[in-house]
């Protein structure tokens, strides 16, 4: 074995392992692995740097900025509020109505976002019910998560695989969003068995929820009226970017430079909550993964997949959905779906397959499989960290009891939605 495919193993390997491990913040060992590979030759830097998915980046940072600036407007206050009162304070009704907007707003938005606003209203809302809130704040993180899936700007790994794979807004919606709707009803139903014991309150409590005022969450009217506007269009721009010829990245930076200077922020500020550690991470990965590709060790191990599977389509399907959503409830799905990009696509150059499907059955995987565990996805850490300040602890196995179920319920129905449409 040449030294350089020798290097490029061993650094991605203690790279990976670190990352998992949780030790060092992930974005630092990333950056440390990838100028590695520099340092040791692996690869050029002008190669690393072509190997950088600008497209991806780009899009997550106008997304970040249009998502920053919105949420300034108090508009996800006003519409939890909104719907906890049209459901008259009925525990089961709130929570389907709280799980709508979280899904239509993880599709939108991102998951991590979206859970951050509309949790603190949850926890008013159950404050005043007298009741738990992991009831209510669970069936919104493992809906947040399916959410995402439905779209191209739902979960980064959709990001990066439609950037790769040339595949634009209407195609994740047209392929994704049917099975991902399917999957929400048949959840709410299963979650609605698990949790009906610990739904009941008073009816005095209920009134208290008719007593909240959702005009007083507006925090800022022209911001929301502005920011809503741009998300709009910005929405109709994703829809249309391919018939044009734009870049999904192009349609996600015009509406934050616009968005900058009508909305008159103060733009230092806003620059300052940039997710920028997620950014250098994702900048990261693709340099440590395109050193793998100039080594060959992707091609490599696409010609082994391909034999291992004799070309079958069905079942390389089959074992990327299934072995992304096992891998994705235990480990970061990001550099799990960074690894698997360039596989996938040596699959196709290496053995001419039809991979297509491909692209989907990791998208599901990789997103769903996000329910699996208390460490599947950034959302659910954030919630059970909220849950612990607020002396309710959601563990390890007590997530695992219920997101594990349900995470192999969405991907068996996702299986058989491929089977049906796809083979």
């Amino acid at each position: 074995m040449e030294q350089n495919v020798i290097l490029a193993i061993v650094i991605f390997a203690a790279t990976y392992l670190i990352i998992i491990s949780e030790r060092i913040h992930r974005s630092a060992i990333a950056m440390l692995g990838a100028f590695l590979m520099l340092i040791f030759n692996v690869e050029s830097q002008e190669k690393a740097f072509e190997h950088i998915d600008f497209n991806t980046i780009g899009l997550l940072i106008g997304m970040m900025i249009i998502v920053n600036i919105m949420k300034r407007s108090g508009f996800f206050e006003y519409l939890a509020i909104k719907a906890a009162k049209l459901a008259k304070g009925d525990p089961w009704k709130i929570i389907v109505s709280f799980c709508f907007i979280t899904a239509i707003s993880s599709a939108l938005l991102d998951n991590v976002t979206t859970i951050l606003l509309i949790a603190p209203v949850t926890f008013v809302v159950t404050d005043k019910l007298e009741l738990n809130p992991i009831p209510f704040l669970l069936p919104e993180i493992l809906i947040s998560n399916i959410g995402g899936t439905a779209t191209l700007i739902g979960d980064p790994p959709n990001i990066m695989i439609g950037s790769a794979a040339n595949l634009g807004f209407m195609d994740f919606v047209t392929n994704l969003a049917p099975v991902i709707v399917i999957v929400f009803i048949v959840i709410m139903f299963i979650l609605k068995f698990i949790y009906k014991k610990d739904l009941k309150c008073k009816t005095e409590n209920k009134m208290k929820i008719m007593k909240l005022d959702e005009k007083l969450a507006i925090k800022d009217k022209k911001i929301l009226i502005k920011s809503s506007t741009v998300l709009i269009l910005t929405i109709i721009g994703f829809m249309l970017h391919q018939k044009f010829g734009y870049e999904s990245a192009t349609i996600a930076l015009i509406g934050a430079s616009v968005l900058l200077v009508i909305g008159k922020v103060d733009v230092e500020e806003l620059f300052y909550e940039i997710e920028w550690p997620t950014i250098f991470f994702f900048a990261s990965l693709f340099m440590l993964v395109g050193a793998l590709e100039e080594v060959g060790i992707m091609e490599t191990l696409a010609t082994k997949m391909i034999n291992l599977t004799n070309g079958n389509i069905f079942l390389t399907a089959m074992i990327i959905l299934w072995g992304s959503a096992i891998a994705s409830a235990f480990l970061d799905n990001i550099p799990f779906v960074a690894t698997m990009i360039p596989l996938i696509r040596n699959m196709s150059e290496v053995g001419g397959l039809e991979v297509g499907p491909l692209w989907w059955s990791l998208a599901l995987g990789a997103c769903l499989g996000g329910n699996g565990s208390l460490v599947g996805a950034s959302a659910n850490v954030i919630v059970a960290g909220m849950l612990e300040k607020k002396n309710n602890k959601l563990g390890f196995i007590t997530f695992l009891k219920i997101g594990f179920p349900i995470m192999i319920v969405s991907v068996f129905i996702s299986c058989i939605y491929l089977i049906i449409f796809y083979f």
